[in-house]
């Protein structure tokens, strides 16, 4: 039987601004954007929570439920920063690690803890050592599988601590709860179940044949983890399989000039780029995504030989963009998409014709100065910057705003 620890920040983007800020502890926090601006939470402290807010609310009705809250924008750099301090501490006690978010981990200890008894020990201690190293807090649970290692976490958050040795304990643990409580049940896939009657995990298990009917393949795979039967390993991540990368840009007001979208694509481009090189991943295809100022989303894609050039992410980003019905725009992306790494791609132009590279690169540096002058803008001083999260937000308002 495998053991599987899973790791869980508790409010992890408020809880590190907490932590360097003492003078916000006990307040209700929200992190994401700002009232005036469009946008939702990121995440937001226990004390917010106490108000309705949570994660992924659209920043105005956070602001209604609470009017007093303190809001400020997330510090993504930070964060990371952070978040690789926390999984070095975790990864020492697991022979394979899954990492799910920045705050969020599956470690499997099968082998290093040997037994149960050892295995709460690096609970405790994966505990204290993000308290007293970090100081920060993170709720974990301990479980034979994946979905009972993560239900365990959820416990007793905040801070929580929970064990769940065995399938029975998992089934008697949620056996009369909602269906949503299982992994993969999500708001429509348990309307469907409550539809038919289906309510709660007993539910599911006295009627197994009226649930695959509905949902097929998941079905099946419900109704297995309704039962506690989940053997899915623990899979340490790798960037390249991720399906895309890519940025995007949600404007403070709709903009209907798109002159300026090709602009904000350069620095879009540049952004998705950068993040392709850090993970050493090429696209073999690359998309674009507008959403109108009616909330009417549609996305372009088109193959191309395998690349991360942000001129070439450019270039293609804006012939999609020339196709596309020209409304007022409320969101802009652009992405890299089929990625692979070094090893698996086939060679493109840029590797026969080194001019091609370089002609790239002297195509970006010659917009950035175009964008420079127009916009009076010190690219050439503080180009590292712009992409660091926030920091680009606010130059393409900037841009919008003086154009």
């Amino acid at each position: 039987m495998q053991i599987i620890i899973h790791v869980d920040m508790d409010a992890f983007y408020a809880s590190v601004e907490m932590r360097d800020n003492p003078a916000l502890r006990g307040k209700p926090l929200i992190i994401g954007s700002l009232p005036h601006e469009r946008g939702v939470v990121a995440t937001c402290s226990y004390e917010a929570r106490k108000y309705g807010v949570h994660s992924a609310m659209n920043i105005k009705d956070a602001f209604r439920l609470c009017p007093n809250g303190i809001y400020m924008h997330p510090n993504f750099e930070k964060y990371r920063a952070v978040s690789a301090q926390l999984h070095e501490i975790w990864n020492t006690y697991a022979s394979a690690s899954e990492t799910i978010a920045l705050d969020e981990a599956y470690l499997d200890v099968t082998s290093k803890a040997g037994n149960w008894e050892k295995a709460r020990e690096f609970g405790h201690a994966i505990k204290q050592r993000t308290r007293e190293e970090l100081g920060l807090t993170c709720s974990v649970g301990i479980a034979y599988s994946k979905t009972a290692a993560k239900i365990a976490s959820e416990e007793k958050k905040p801070d929580g601590y929970f064990v769940i040795p065995t399938p029975q304990d998992f089934v008697n643990l949620i056996i009369d709860r909602d269906v949503r409580v299982l992994y993969t049940v999500g708001a429509k896939t348990a309307e469907k179940l409550n539809r038919a009657g289906i309510r709660t995990v007993r539910d599911i298990q006295e009627k197994q044949q009226e649930v695959i009917r509905l949902l097929g393949k998941q079905g099946e795979w419900i109704t297995q983890i309704a039962f506690g039967q989940d053997d899915r390993k623990v899979t340490a991540y790798r960037p390249e399989d991720a399906k895309s990368l890519s940025r995007e840009l949600t404007f403070q007001a709709d903009v209907d000039d798109y002159a300026f979208l090709q602009d904000v694509l350069l620095l879009l481009s540049i952004s998705v780029e950068r993040r392709a090189a850090r993970v050493n991943l090429y696209g073999e295809g690359i998309s674009l995504k507008v959403t109108y100022a009616d909330m009417k989303s549609i996305t372009r894609s088109r193959l191309v030989p395998p690349t991360r050039s942000a001129a070439a992410i450019w270039l293609e980003s804006v012939k999609l963009l020339d196709e596309v019905p020209h409304r007022p725009v409320r969101l802009i992306g652009t992405g890299l998409y089929h990625l692979t790494g070094e090893n698996g791609r086939q060679l493109s132009f840029d590797d026969f014709l080194p001019e091609v590279a370089h002609n790239q690169e002297a195509l970006v540096k010659t917009a950035l100065e175009g964008l420079q002058q127009h916009y009076r803008l010190d690219f050439a001083n503080n180009l590292h910057r712009i992409f660091q999260g926030e920091t680009l937000y606010k130059t393409i308002d900037y841009m919008r705003r003086h154009k």
